[in-house]
């Protein structure tokens, strides 16, 4: 089983609802436990900026599958919930992006961990430093990355991660 950091994010439609979608697909799983969801942030957008606001969060889950496969389940969730690709850093009623696969460096066409750009994103960086300040990317913790990035506009809606098991049975 390896550790994996997931970011989860969305805009239009019910984020929030299809956020728990995916972590109770990918709980369900034989192969795939979430072991630690962060709290669920509004946060301003990022790239395009004539958008509604995100609602953020990252999760720890541990799984047996490899990268791809485990990127591809991800993907077929996104599409389940009406995911369509067609403007970068468009609004999406979900995304999911893999941060970190354990120590696992992969970069080829179809996907790159550690995450590329993470390091930039306090929205990425705000919820994962919540459940893992102190992993590190490009040898500075998350935490210390943070503190370097504007979080104006960012606000921490839920009190902790358990928002993503309000009304899964």
């Amino acid at each position: 089983m390896q550790d994996v950091y997931l970011g989860l994010g969305g805009n239009v439609g019910d984020p929030r609802r299809a956020m728990q979608m995916v972590l109770s697909t990918l709980d369900a799983r034989d192969d795939t436990e979430v072991r630690l969801v962060s709290s669920l942030y509004r946060t301003p957008p990022w790239g395009k900026l004539d958008q509604p606001d995100f609602l953020n969060a990252v999760a720890w889950v541990r799984t047996s599958l490899a990268p791809h496969p485990l990127l591809e389940q991800c993907l077929t969730i996104e599409r389940v919930l009406k995911r369509v690709r067609q403007e970068r850093w468009g609004p999406r009623p979900i995304d999911v992006d893999v941060l970190f696969y354990g120590d696992r460096v992969v970069d080829d066409a179809g996907l790159t961990i550690p995450h590329p750009r993470m390091a930039e994103r306090a929205f990425v960086l705000a919820p994962l430093a919540e459940i893992a300040p102190a992993l590190e990317i490009g040898g500075r913790s998350v935490r210390t990355l943070l503190e370097t990035l504007d979080q104006s506009g960012m606000e921490r809606i839920t009190r902790d991660g358990w928002w993503w098991r309000e009304g899964s049975a």
